[in-house]
């Protein structure tokens, strides 16, 4: 059963257009533990939402992890995956309208701003979908 995450990077050091012109990169560089055990769960074909953490705050695009984790060779304390391209959002989905809504006020993403990657609640993925049916989330 596919499984969502969202992996946030700042944009100045490997944006979703990076990603778009590579189309598979290794998402590495992850140090806290609750992010590296996330890591750590993603499988072959789960969703990644890729979120811009600076600048205007947003989910700006959707990549699929292509292997499974590993040690991150260069970082004992690190794990990493491949992951692969799939689609830049039409419209970003801003951090201020998901604390608006106030239906994910206990996910990660709201609770625990610096954490870097998490699993997705399927009740976002849902939500997305809903009040963004532009944005391709594969």
């Amino acid at each position: 059963m596919m499984a969502y995450f969202l992996a946030k990077t700042d944009p100045e050091t490997y944006s979703i257009e990076q990603l778009a012109r590579d189309q598979e990169t290794p998402w590495d560089g992850v140090r806290n533990a609750q992010a590296v055990a996330s890591i750590k769960c993603m499988r072959p074909g789960d969703t990644v939402l890729i979120y811009h953490s600076m600048g205007v705050a947003a989910i700006v695009g959707v990549a699929c992890v292509t292997s499974e984790p590993r040690p991150d060779p260069r970082d004992a304390k690190s794990w990493m995956v491949d992951m692969a391209f799939v689609s830049q959002f039409a419209e970003p989905v801003t951090l201020r309208a998901i604390k608006e809504c106030h239906q994910f006020d206990d996910w990660s993403l709201v609770r625990q701003s610096r954490l870097s990657t998490m699993s997705a609640p399927e009740s976002f993925i849902a939500w997305l979908r809903e009040h963004y049916p532009t944005n391709t989330l594969a």
